[in-house]
Parts: structure tokens; sequence; C-alpha cells
């Protein structure tokens, strides 16, 4: 007999009720950093150092992070009801990155959500919104909750991140700390504006 499977609407439906808010999954991260520990099934070293990274590279983009006026006001504008859902774990370096943003821009609307799920406790939602076959992280879905439709999704990264990511492996075959480091430095010049433009799109 053939298995019933969820389509990628009713998955993330399912999902959004069990979501974190944005500070709830703050705590988390923060617990886990204190801990020395991590988010998944598989706790080691290296990502519970990188946990740690993250919840203070949070922590301060929460405290630092501006949005432009053009953004401020085309969020403030935006008239629909929409969940946006994200799928990460603790130790995601883009997700520490673009999630302040997104968290900056709902708190200007109250007609969008953000809801954050952990990705390897919802591995089926997860293979429905891959990125270039993989399960990367963190990826957005836009999810119209009053027409119930997903309007779009978004991730792992900004499409300037992006290339500079497939360019890297394009020449070197594979990523190295010298590539987070030059991703570091385009998040810190860029500010998070990319991130909240790819972000507003969706909206539209």
């Amino acid at each position: 007999m053939e298995l019933m499977t969820k389509t990628p609407i009713q998955s993330t439906k399912e999902a959004i009720p069990n979501g974190l808010s944005y500070q709830e999954y703050r705590l988390l991260t923060e617990k886990h950093a204190i801990e020395g520990t991590n988010t998944g099934p598989e706790v080691t070293e290296s990502l519970a150092n990188y946990t740690q990274l993250n919840h203070r590279r949070m922590k301060r983009l929460d405290k630092t992070l501006k949005l432009s006026p053009e953004i401020k006001e085309s969020i403030k504008n935006y008239s629909g009801n929409v969940t946006w859902l994200v799928l990460t774990e603790s130790w995601c370096g883009d997700a520490a990155q673009s999630m302040p943003v997104m968290q900056k821009l709902v708190e200007l609307n109250d007609a969008i959500d953000l809801k954050i799920v952990l990705r390897d406790e919802n591995l089926e939602l997860m293979d429905q919104f891959l990125y270039n076959n993989g399960r990367s992280i963190p990826r957005l879905i836009a999810f119209d909750t009053v027409d119930e439709k997903i309007l779009g999704d978004w991730g792992p990264r900004p499409k300037e991140a992006t290339k500079i990511v497939e360019d890297y492996k394009t020449i070197h075959g594979q990523l190295s700390p010298e590539l987070k480091e030059d991703l570091q430095v385009w998040y810190n010049k860029d500010k998070g504006k990319n991130t909240a433009q790819e972000l507003l799109s969706l909206l539209k």
C-alpha cells in the first residue's frame, strides 16, 4: 500500500502551532550556549562552539541592527496576514545573521508573525523545502494564514552571500574556515540590508 504524504501546505500548517517565538528561540539558544550543548540529535564540541558564537552574535545584532527608513515604511504598509515559519538549528551561522533581521521586520507589523522550528525535529517539512537538494538552513516559508497558501520561501542566505559561497566552491571544491571569515566580513558590511529587501519581496 502506498504511503500518503502530506502536501507542503499541510506540513506547514501543522508546524506553525508548534513554532517558537523569536524570544523563545533566543532563550533556547542561550540555554545551550551556557550548558555547552547544541540543538539537534548530534551534540559535538564543534556544534556547541558554533552555538555559543551564534548566541553572542544574535545578542549583539538584536541591539545594534538598524533598518533603513525605506524598509521600515515598506513593512509598515503591508496589509496581508502572513506567518514566516523558519527551519533552523542553534549551530547555524547564517541563521544567526538573518533571524535578528526577521525579528526587526515583524516587530513593525502585527500582520506578520515569526515562528521557528528545529530542522531535525521537522524533517518531513524540511524535505519539502530543500535548497539545491540539500537540507540547508535557515529556510523561511512565507505562509498566507487567511488564504492558506505558500507565498514563497527564502534561504539559506541572501543572494549575494550565496554567490560568494558558490564561487568559492567552484574554485576550491569545498567550504573552509577562510570562506566563513569571508562571509562574516560580507555580513558585517551588509548590516542586514539584503536580507531585509529579499524578505520584503515575499510580501508582494
